[in-house]
């Protein structure tokens, strides 16, 4: 593990970009940013769509470590190369951005109010891989939809199980538990989550710090005995459909919370803009998530 990812992580400044739309997601991602569907064809051809996408971003002037602390990217963006250096290297070494791979293979059906990940049984071989490529840590998601603490309780324990899985290769698992924004018991669904994340937190040793990515809280502050517990190096929130201003609003009413956006980061950008243009409107939206991750 390096260290001094590890010292920036826990102490910098900024908020962590999150690339890694990926299979299905990425359709959608391409529709905003202005491509649309009839413009391509096949999974090959989208996908280069994408990282070119990711690449304009990554390299824009706008986007460095001074604001951004890392940037969490899909498996097949790390597999390529930005101006002739792998993805991950890249970041870190141009640009001093953290290097984070998604590393789920999507979501389970639903049960008892929650979709588990699905099984991942080539995850010891992408995880070495991701050491090999530069990459500090991992994540990975679940989504809690209703307030069932039998379902809860199962996301939170694979969460954490896989996590000291990642933890053992030597990489940072992120853990991300997302409770659904539109749960008809949201904040029922956060004290029971809290609860468990809690009750595994006191089992994990604070030499072997775990990241969470967490859904904006209903209750302003509500996580802070999460944020501030011995064995978490950082939480992260995910936008998780709020709008960009919306997203923003709440984190700086969340302190020692980072943002960890997606399509809020990339709200306003399109393929038609010029450089200039681009580069503009990325500069604003960095600048507004990073005034609000530092409140």
């Amino acid at each position: 593990m390096n260290q001094e990812q590890l010292t920036r992580m826990r102490d910098g400044k900024g908020f962590i970009a999150a690339l890694d739309q990926s299979g299905g997601s990425t359709p959608k991602a391409l529709r905003l940013y202005g491509i649309e569907e009839s413009e391509y064809s096949g999974d090959a051809q989208m996908f280069d769509l994408i990282h070119a996408m990711r690449t304009r971003m990554i390299t824009s002037p706008a986007f460095s470590g001074e604001r951004v602390l890392g940037a969490i990217l899909f498996e097949g963006t790390m597999d390529r190369d930005i101006e002739g250096m792998g993805s991950a290297e890249f970041l870190w070494s141009k640009k001093k951005v953290i290097p984070f791979l998604k590393v789920d293979k999507g979501l389970a059906d639903e049960e008892n109010g929650v979709q588990v990940m699905k099984a991942m049984p080539e995850l010891d071989a992408l995880l070495s891989k991701a050491v090999s490529r530069g990459v500090f840590g991992t994540k990975m998601r679940s989504v809690i939809k209703l307030a069932d603490k039998k379902g809860i309780e199962a996301v939170v324990t694979q969460q954490f199980e896989v996590g000291r899985q990642i933890l053992n290769a030597g990489l940072v698992p992120i853990i991300e538990p997302e409770v659904d924004i539109h749960s008809p018991n949201k904040s029922e669904a956060e004290s029971i989550l809290k609860q468990c994340l809690l009750a595994e937190l006191a089992k994990q040793p604070a030499s072997s710090p775990v990241m969470l990515k967490l859904t904006l809280p209903e209750q302003d502050g509500f996580y802070s005995d999460v944020i501030s517990h011995a064995s978490v190096l950082r939480v992260v929130a995910l936008s998780g459909g709020y709008t960009r201003d919306d997203s923003n609003a709440r984190l700086s009413r969340n302190k020692g919370m980072i943002a960890s956006f997606s399509r809020a980061l990339t709200e306003g950008l399109s393929a038609k803009q010029s450089d200039a243009e681009f580069n503009k409107v990325l500069d604003q939206s960095i600048e507004s998530i990073f005034q609000a991750s530092i409140t």
